[in-house]
């Protein structure tokens, strides 16, 4: 009987000290001054850099919030491309701080490669194809060349509806996305499959983009968001609230014009997002004014969306399922209080 008890206690000891030593990330980005975010390898209005290694992108806007939130610095974040074959060795090998990479959230990747904090973009996969070829829907694709990313949930979905609809393929694949995008351009696939965001976004990088069609069917959801590692709450509560902040303002009309004035406000529920009011901030080791500092630095929500990916921008993307719930979307962040 004490053999057991002293295992139990054992046991108790090393779970709770692999806690503490888990809960460190916050402390271990303080003192680096810097946070190190995985992004994709290029993919524009998401993640992308330009020719002086400048980064854009809603993703990168996340991780330029989280750099605000800890430090009221935007600029205090490092970017690391990375393929979707390797994005989650990154993370949790400790290469990376958050994994920011149009990544979709499962139920296996949340168990097995870490924790998601939200959804920043909601998706479905598509198919685009040259107009040449005269087909109208995913469902003339019979005996097609698909051309797609290794080490994705595309890779399965295309599976899945293929067989379900009774259609041969051939899957023509590769690890970077650039590799997709150039076979698929120079004939080597009927068909390039992505998430729809994904087939806008590279479509741009075509030599003649106007001379592909993305046809109707959506055959998946894919809710995208950031991830950071497992057992370290503290961190995941970091990131999490940097989202949930940038969805807030935007349905509180806080805005980076506005936020310095809106910190006066007499609205309760605006006080507590901005923290001129209550120390939310402090219980997840932050200033209690990191929600004004993510907005002034970056925007809200909406500010992210028009910049990179909205109607105004090469990728011209409605906000669809991607408005405020109050506009009959599916954003809709827990409440700051």
């Amino acid at each position: 009987m004490q053999l057991i008890k002293t295992i139990a206690v054992s046991t108790a000891l090393a779970a709770a000290s692999g806690l503490a030593q888990a809960d460190e990330t916050l402390d271990a980005v303080k003192a680096k001054g810097f946070i190190q975010c995985g992004v994709s390898q290029g993919l524009p209005g998401f993640s992308n850099p330009d020719d002086q290694g400048d980064w854009t992108g809603l993703d990168v806007d996340f991780c330029r919030a989280m750099a605000a939130a800890v430090f009221n610095d935007a600029e205090a974040v490092k970017f690391t491309p990375l393929s979707a074959k390797v994005r989650f060795t990154a993370l949790t090998s400790g290469e990376i701080d958050v994994l920011a990479r149009n990544t979709t959230w499962t139920m296996s990747r949340d168990s097995d490669f870490g924790e998601f904090v939200g959804v920043n973009y909601y998706d479905g996969q598509g198919f685009m194809v040259p107009t040449s070829l005269g087909v109208a829907s995913a469902l003339e694709l019979d005996g097609a060349a698909v051309c797609t990313n290794t080490g994705t949930t595309t890779e399965l979905n295309v599976a899945d509806y293929f067989r379900a609809n009774n259609l041969n393929y051939t899957v023509v694949a590769f690890e970077k996305a650039d590799e997709v995008v150039a076979a698929y351009d120079a004939g080597r696939c009927d068909v390039y499959t992505t998430d729809r965001s994904g087939l806008a976004a590279q479509r741009t990088k075509l030599s003649k983009p106007d001379d592909h069609t993305v046809l109707p069917e959506i055959i998946s959801k894919e809710p995208l968001g950031p991830l950071v590692r497992h057992g370290d709450s503290q961190w995941a509560d970091v990131a999490r609230w940097t989202l949930n902040c940038m969805i807030n303002a935007e349905e509180a009309g806080i805005t980076s014009a506005n936020a310095a004035d809106m910190a006066s406000s007499d609205d309760p529920g605006i006080k507590r997002i901005l923290g001129s009011d209550g120390d939310l901030g402090a219980k997840i080791g932050l200033d209690n004014a990191f929600c004004a500092q993510v907005v002034s630095a970056v925007g809200n929500y909406g500010e992210s969306y028009d910049r990179n990916v909205g109607p105004d921008t090469p990728l011209k993307l409605e906000r669809g399922v991607n408005a405020l719930w109050s506009e009959g979307g599916l954003l809709y962040a827990a409440p700051q209080r």
